[in-house]
């Protein structure tokens, strides 16, 4: 089976529009979600070792320090760097093609042993590495995409980055969670999904493109003849239909794609009993709006976010934070029945974790993992990459189960207790929160998000949308075009 178009007129009732919220619809015969950069990065590592032709890396961020496998006893592992560097030395005939964020590049100057890998890698054939300076000025390259011989590829939150490493428990104190020159940082939350098959193709594809916008370079076609999925990962889903939804901003030739959002848009509207959301960020005027919308119905869908306590970095906190809670006290002033409620995770000893995954999963019909925030960037002007299973999708009928499957997972490492505990609490609730608000306690749980107010700086940061424009131009409006809530205001007209 190939690449599919559907549309929102699927006898089974599927919203995925393929040309209007997604780019195209395409077949896995894998498909798995991993929790976490601990898995995560394991997994990738064991696949590049079974690439034969090419190793393709797209990320905001790259770091060739990081170790991609970590242990208490073994201080100081193989970096990333001299992993790939390895993989060239001992398997010339596969090419290494990574391409990073050119704004990212101003990091690298504070990385000594980083800047010395991008030296040894300029002297090695095989590898090539490069800065992606094709976009508006103010916008990020923000897809998080691996592709290893067109048949194996990843899409998702997860950077091979620092600060991304950590395991399903979030320990207080875990001595691997460190970064490359030593300092600790604190608990991460992460995930992303890994497919094979044509939906691997249609990700390597829009990788190859990338590519081409930002370098001027074809990459050059290889071999068909290899399966590099890893032994130990196993499949949750299997013969699965799954739509790919992209953010791009008019650059040049490039013209501008908005299917991340006309996806969210669609899968709100569409949501029956609940949304089960994990996400950074929640500064969106439009997605707002849509929620809002929902909240005004007599009987509305439960929608459980689970967010950071705060947004990561001083500047981030300022744009971010302000945002989100005129956002939530303008959706309270509409959610009479307390439908939207939102958490934070905590660890065992009470630290928060950071929620840097963007999951979404419907009425556990639709899955969704990728790289979109719930901000306006995500929107509009950042590029993205999303992925979404759907089982109104014809072949895709029987993937209830293991998205119910995925989101108790999910909800049973944040609140620190079985799965079998939360299906069961579930099964007897039939409500999101009610089972989050019965096992939630002491130690590592979810906890109320308290919305504190914004500052003068964080309010006006906030109502003007400075650091969260949707499109380039909107970055060089003056203050009396911005408004938080003039896209929550045209949203609502439509």
């Amino acid at each position: 089976m190939g690449l599919t178009r559907m549309s929102g007129s699927d006898a089974n009732g599927s919203v995925i529009d393929a040309g209007r919220n997604c780019w195209r619809v395409a077949h896995a015969d894998r498909a798995a979600v991993i929790v976490d950069a601990c898995d995560y990065f394991r997994i990738a590592r064991q696949a590049m070792l079974n690439a034969r032709h090419r190793i393709l890396l797209i990320g905001w961020d790259f770091d060739a320090r990081i170790q991609l496998e970590r242990s208490e006893e073994e201080k100081d592992g193989e970096t990333l760097g001299a992993f790939l560097l390895s993989i060239a030395k001992r398997r010339p005939e596969i090419a290494i093609d990574i391409l990073k964020w050119d704004v990212g590049a101003l990091k690298q100057l504070g990385r000594g042993a980083s800047m010395l890998f991008l030296g040894r890698w300029a002297m090695t054939k095989q590898i090539s590495f490069k800065f992606d300076s094709a976009h508006p000025a103010g916008c990020s390259h923000h897809q998080k995409i691996v592709v290893i011989d067109d048949a194996f590829a990843v899409c998702g939150g997860i950077d091979m980055t620092g600060d991304r490493w950590d395991t399903n428990e979030h320990r207080d104190d875990d001595p691997c969670r460190r970064r490359p020159a030593g300092q600790p940082y604190g608990p991460w939350h992460d995930v992303t999904m890994v497919v094979d098959g044509e939906a691997a193709k249609a990700l390597a594809e829009l990788g190859h493109d990338r590519w081409k916008v930002a370098t001027g370079d074809d990459l050059p076609p290889i071999p068909q003849d290899n399966d590099p999925w890893p032994e130990e990962l196993v499949p949750q889903f299997r013969d699965v239909q799954l739509a790919i939804a992209r953010t791009r901003a008019e650059c040049g030739d490039v013209a501008e794609v908005r299917e991340i959002e006309a996806l969210w848009l669609d899968l709100i509207a569409d949501a029956k009993r609940f949304i089960y959301i994990e996400n950074q960020y929640f500064t969106s005027g439009k997605l707002a709006a849509a929620i809002a919308r929902r909240m005004k119905e007599p009987h509305p869908p439960e929608i459980v976010m689970i967010n950071p306590i705060r947004a990561d970095g001083w500047l981030e906190q300022k744009a971010m934070d302000g945002a989100r809670v005129k956002l939530v006290n303008a959706i309270d002033g509409i959610d009479t029945a307390n439908r939207l409620r939102i958490y934070t995770p905590k660890t065992k000893g009470g630290q928060d974790i950071y929620v840097h995954a963007k999951v979404m999963i419907v009425d556990d019909r639709v899955l969704r993992v990728g790289s979109s925030n719930m901000n306006n960037r995500s929107m509009g002007l950042d590029s993205e990459c999303d992925m979404a299973l759907d089982c109104r999708l014809t072949g895709n009928e029987g993937c209830m189960d293991a998205i119910a499957a995925l989101r108790t997972r999910l909800m049973a490492e944040h609140l620190g207790v079985d799965e079998a505990v939360v299906a069961a609490k579930f099964d007897e609730t039939a409500s999101l929160i009610e089972t989050i608000e019965l096992l939630r306690g002491a130690g590592k749980t979810l906890a109320p998000l308290v919305l504190e107010q914004p500052d003068a700086v964080e309010d006006f940061i906030a109502e003007n949308e400075l650091l969260d424009p949707e499109r380039p131009e909107e970055m060089f409006e003056a203050p009396a075009k911005r408004g938080l809530f003039r896209r929550w205001r045209r949203q609502t007209l439509r």
